[in-house]
């Protein structure tokens, strides 16, 4: 499984060879999109039906089995925007995705980010992103044609074409906190490094939320690695901050080859970031996940189908199981990585266990810990945590 590191590695660095502006386009590149279009935008506030216009009414299953009925109200008039690239779903079967929205990336913005319309505008553009049917080809040791070369400069060119389009015509100087998972979130480091970090755009800058993947900060410090001036947060109303982590469960830590948890490449002194969502301050906290009542929620195989409490049927899309887990940054010689625990009553009627592990054929992969569900995990933290950046964003620009 060391293939996946390395193909990240790899295609970080494709990434990279955009930097420094914008070059000529090699013939094998496809043409850029343009994002004016409704087409290339999974969620826009001015388009209307968009994949962010779903229902996430929730069952809350307490502890002792009881149950009630949680709605969701967006927030059209929320103070700041949300900017969203999601991770690896595509199974598109080339190496590039094409820009038509498939019900993969359907889902994993219902998952992923459409809750955070409680506390920000959404925006989510769709790009041609390195796909799934890849990323198996390569972990199985098998490389697609294409794989490597300038096509992997795409995915990178497409996020920042959105973000441009969406400064130029949609921002107005508002704040903007931008969320990405796995290869979103590779993108978005990316884009903060070359386009936000030290220049005049981070004034609208609000945050990051980074979740997945391998972040690079000095160990000890909050500031420097991929940032220069971007400190990790540590407080719900700090502004220009970045929360980052990835998650294993707490009996089952990061394996000496796990891919996530330490940087991606050798980096003497440097750690990944963690940052626990549900307690920014450091230490443990209650989690407050919002799963999927029926189905995965972004998979890389079948999932098991949970009974969140036995003899209750659940007719909402989500469920949420107050004090059910708790989270906490755990930081070994070789890993920092957010440690989940479940808090399960045995002689109790709800579930006591939670999806949803990288299982292929059979086998859970625990090198990649719980990074299927890092989103899922503290979807309510991370709406709690936006809502209060708002009002710090107002505060402040007032």
């Amino acid at each position: 499984m060391r293939c996946l590191r390395v193909l990240a590695a790899a295609t970080l660095l494709a990434f990279a060879a955009s930097a420094g502006g914008a070059s000529a386009q090699a013939p094998s590149e496809p043409a850029p999109n343009d994002y004016v279009y409704p087409s290339t935008w999974l969620c826009r506030p001015d388009i209307h039906p968009n994949a962010c216009d779903v229902n996430l009414t929730a069952t809350v299953v307490a502890a002792d089995g009881s149950t009630r009925i949680q709605q969701f109200k967006a927030s059209p008039d929320a103070p700041i925007d949300c900017f969203y690239v999601y991770p690896t779903v595509s199974r598109d079967p080339g190496v590039l995705a094409t820009m038509k929205a498939e019900p993969a990336e359907l889902n994993v913005v219902k998952q992923q980010f459409a809750r955070l319309g409680s506390s920000c505008r959404l925006y989510a553009p769709l790009y041609r992103q390195f796909t799934l049917t890849a990323l198996q080809a390569a972990m199985q040791g098998h490389p697609l044609t294409g794989s490597t070369g300038p096509d992997l400069r795409t995915p990178y060119d497409d996020v920042r074409d959105a973000w441009a389009w969406y400064l130029a015509n949609a921002n107005h100087g508002r704040g903007v906190v931008l969320v990405g998972h796995s290869q979103g979130s590779l993108l978005l480091t990316d884009l903060i490094r070359k386009e936000i970090d030290g220049k005049a755009d981070q004034k609208r800058f609000v945050s990051a939320i980074l979740m997945g993947t391998n972040l690079v900060v000095p160990k000890g410090s909050d500031v420097g690695g991929d940032f220069k001036s971007i400190a990790l947060c540590h407080a719900a109303d700090q502004v220009g901050c970045v929360i980052a982590y990835a998650s294993f469960r707490e009996t089952s830590p990061p394996p000496p080859d796990s891919l996530f948890g330490l940087p991606d490449a050798p980096a003497p002194g440097m750690a990944a970031a963690c940052v626990n969502p549900a307690s920014l301050a450091g230490g443990a906290g209650a989690l407050e996940p919002y799963f999927p009542v029926n189905g995965p929620s972004v998979t890389l195989s079948a999932t098991p189908q949970i009974t969140w409490a036995r003899g209750k049927t659940l007719t909402t899309p989500f469920v949420t199981l107050p004090g059910l887990l708790s989270a906490t940054c755990v930081s070994t010689p070789q890993f920092n990585y957010l440690s989940i625990r479940v808090n399960a009553d045995a002689s109790g009627v709800r579930t006591h266990t939670i999806p949803e592990d990288v299982n292929v054929d059979g086998h859970i992969l625990r090198n990649w810990g719980l990074h299927l569900i890092d989103a899922n995990l503290a979807m309510g933290n991370l709406a709690e945590i936006v809502q209060a950046e708002g009002e710090a964003w107002v505060k402040r620009r007032h």
